[in-house]
């Protein structure tokens, strides 16, 4: 794919969604922090679910602390992976009280250091929390950027970086947010909206879903 297409490509996700963002619910850095974390193998819905009930009785490190392992659980345990998500939160706090005064670091060494959180978690806060221009590439992006060529890899890593390397600058801070709206709503992996998606001239996907009844 050249660098028109992918302008192009970008152009018209900016046009029918100008301010994309998480469907995550959070109101500060560490409410997103605690809900990525929450998010792997679950679905944002479910996420949100347990975090309305949860942050209005805990939403800062030291509140979970106070709240205890068993307490954390009680408000997660309808999501996936809820023990071991739990364990590493509690982790999490401890670290963020004992080496960052409570606060999410904004640094992405730092991130990786805590429990729990992976590359692709550090992304999504230092994008969505901190405003800065990374790109975190989950199952969605990943088939995206293959599916359409945009930035094919073997690895999520690697797309990442091609992303970041064929992203034009203006696009990087909100690519995040687009191709994973696109992946969740539109390029689905299971018989993909090929019929109705507005970059469907521009990709690249040799074998696009036609409209139901089409053929």
């Amino acid at each position: 794919m050249n660098a028109t297409k992918r302008r192009a490509i970008f152009e018209r996700l900016r046009e029918i969604d100008p301010n994309p963002t998480t469907e995550l619910e959070y109101a500060t850095p560490f409410e997103l922090l605690i809900a990525v974390i929450l998010s792997a193998q679950a679905t944002d819905v479910g996420v949100n679910r347990a975090t309305r009930r949860l942050y209005p009785v805990a939403n800062t490190p030291e509140a979970i602390l106070e709240l205890g392992l068993d307490g954390l659980k009680s408000h997660i345990r309808t999501i996936g992976l809820f023990n071991s998500k739990a364990a590493n939160i509690i982790k999490t706090c401890e670290i963020l009280q004992r080496e960052h005064g409570g606060e999410v670091p904004r640094a992405r060494a730092a991130l990786e250091a805590l429990p729990g959180v992976g590359r692709k978690t550090a992304n999504v806060v230092l994008n969505t929390a901190f405003g800065e221009a990374t790109i975190a590439v989950d199952t969605h992006i990943f088939r995206v950027a293959n599916r359409t060529g945009i930035a094919p890899g073997k690895t999520p890593l690697e797309v990442e970086h091609k992303l970041l390397r064929f992203t034009p600058p203006e696009f990087r801070r909100d690519a995040h947010h687009w191709l994973i709206l696109h992946g969740r709503y539109t390029c689905r992996a299971r018989r993909p909206l090929c019929h109705q998606c507005v970059i469907h001239d521009l990709c690249e996907y040799r074998d696009k879903t036609p409209a139901a009844g089409a053929g």
